[in-house]
């Protein structure tokens, strides 16, 4: 196994963690009233938005591109 699948790997199950964390946590805080706690939840949303991108990222879903012809 290269250490290019083992990022691989990493990368999917540390999304899949990350992912799952922040959403309990936002599902959480949902409710909870006041200015800091909106910023909060923000966060809390765009933590999950970055952890799914690099689990499909991982997956090989995102980021692959060909390459240009005659290169």
């Amino acid at each position: 196994m290269d250490i290019a699948n083992i990022e691989r790997i990493i990368a999917i199950v540390g999304g899949i963690i990350v992912a799952i964390v922040s959403a309990i946590a936002l599902k959480n805080d949902w409710k909870t009233p006041g200015l800091d706690n909106q910023v909060f939840k923000v966060m809390l949303a765009l933590l999950f938005v970055g952890a799914v991108i690099a689990l499909l990222a991982g997956a090989h879903v995102l980021g692959n591109f060909p390459s240009p012809k005659g290169a």
